[in-house]
């Protein structure tokens, strides 16, 4: 049974997706029209629906023949950022270059995506979990259902008229909708006919893709607690700028140097100024921990918390401290930004491709934290849940003398999670999807 309905969700999706490409908006509304009249056609008694039909059935006909054959030939440049952000509209441009000897009217530019259709496992479980979700009828346990394959919206654009030889541009409008790698599969060039009902298609391939960011929030200035720690290996992982006593080695001077570093004697001997350079071990650093565990594929509640986790990474000052950010996927991940060795930029990377995690327990995040507890001034801890597993890891930290910040997001209705059984409710706050944002602004 649900191979059948796989079969039939492939065979409308691509009905749906060729068709809005072959035919424009007006194309549309005379296939509606002629619809309607097909099913008043029979009544010829009492309507005219009949004639109806006949007229939209001829002129979609005489549009396609107009339309069957496009022979042009183009040259396609696309310049796409390397960035984009979920929900952010964005506007690029398409370069188009006539290689033809006639003069090319009236194009459109459609891109076309990566194939964003699951395969029959990935399908079947996301429509397990949603059964799971939406299985009461009651009105309050409802939700709007959306399209987690959707990757992105992307308008249209039109092309100047092009001479021959002529090259033009179109500006395309595209709204990142998931987060993770956008893929471009090539660019269709789209003529439509005379009556401007169907479309004369031109497929250009022109693979491409970009890195979808995930939604960030405007976070109020949180003072973070936590006091310096001693970070063994500082040499390593510290940048190596600023005061400190112990001596790592010589280097050529560069603009902004203190005249105290200079080693004199090198300089007397090389000709030219050198400076001593030095480490810091004593400095402050914090744990971005994101609760990946989840059984449902696609979910708004581990969306909003892993957006929750990248405001956080875009708002921690890394300029004189250092931010951990822990996750369990296939793996246990732990990634550094600050003092030199990575930016935020390069965290914001890699939690556009964090995914759900259902097949480990959550005491995988919890020694991969506890591991490096004695090196942390403190943790923020960005949950799906709040259950007794959490509480005791949240214990833990707390008994460790680590003050922690715990952020649980859950789906709009649900039940809050009671904090007065946190160790700290004070640093306990409830995230609702839909208004994660206002949720943050209370964090003090």
């Amino acid at each position: 049974m649900f191979r059948l309905l796989y079969r039939l969700h492939r065979a409308a999706s691509w009905i749906g997706y060729h068709g809005s490409r072959r035919f424009t908006r007006s194309g549309l509304a005379m296939i509606a029209v002629m619809a309607v009249a097909i099913m008043m056609a029979p009544d010829t008694d009492n309507n005219l629906a009949y004639q109806a039909f006949a007229l939209s059935f001829a002129a979609i006909l005489i549009s396609l023949a107009f339309a069957w054959k496009f022979g042009g030939r183009f040259e396609i440049e696309r310049r796409v950022p390397r960035f984009g952000t979920v929900g952010k509209p964005m506007t690029y441009n398409v370069q188009v270059k006539n290689l033809t000897n006639k003069p090319q009217l009236g194009l459109s530019i459609l891109e076309s995506l990566v194939d964003p259709r699951p395969a029959f496992p990935d399908w079947y479980e996301v429509q397990i979990a949603e059964e799971r979700q939406f299985r009461s009828f009651r009105p309050s346990k409802q939700r709007q259902r959306t399209n987690p394959y959707k990757l992105a919206e992307v308008k249209e654009g039109a092309v100047s008229p092009l001479a021959p030889m002529q090259q033009g541009h179109a500006a395309i409008e595209l709204t990142p909708l998931r987060r993770g790698i956008l893929r471009f599969s090539g660019v269709t060039i789209g003529r439509a006919d005379p009556f401007g009902l169907c479309r004369a298609l031109r497929k250009v391939r022109l693979p491409q893709s970009m890195v979808i960011l995930p939604k960030r929030y405007r976070l109020p200035a949180i003072a973070l607690p936590g006091s310096t720690k001693y970070q063994e290996g500082g040499v390593a992982m510290a940048s190596k700028v600023g005061p400190s006593d112990e001596f790592v080695s010589l280097r050529d001077y560069r603009y902004g140097d203190p005249p105290r570093h200079i080693h004199w004697r090198s300089w007397a001997k090389s000709g030219k100024p050198v400076v001593k350079e030095f480490e810091d071990e004593f400095f402050v650093r914090h744990a971005l921990v994101l609760d990946t565990f989840t059984s449902v594929p696609y979910s708004d509640a581990f969306e909003e918390a892993v957006s929750v986790a990248a405001s956080f990474a875009c708002t921690i000052d890394t300029q004189e401290s250092l931010l951990d950010l822990l996750f369990v996927g296939p793996e246990s991940f732990c990634f550094t930004a600050g003092r030199g060795l990575a930016h935020a930029d390069q965290m914001l990377e890699i939690l556009s491709s964090v995914r759900p995690c259902s097949k480990r327990p959550f005491s995988d995040l919890e020694h991969l934290v506890l591991d490096r507890a004695t090196a942390l001034s403190g943790c923020v801890c960005v949950f799906l849940e709040w259950d007794n597993e959490r509480m005791e890891f949240v214990r833990k930290l707390e008994g460790l003398g680590l003050p922690v910040l715990v952020l649980v997001v859950i789906e709009k209705g649900a039940q809050k999670p009671d904090g007065s059984r946190s160790p700290n409710p004070a640093r306990f706050h409830v995230l609702e999807t839909g208004s994660i944002e206002a949720g943050l602004s209370t964090i003090i």
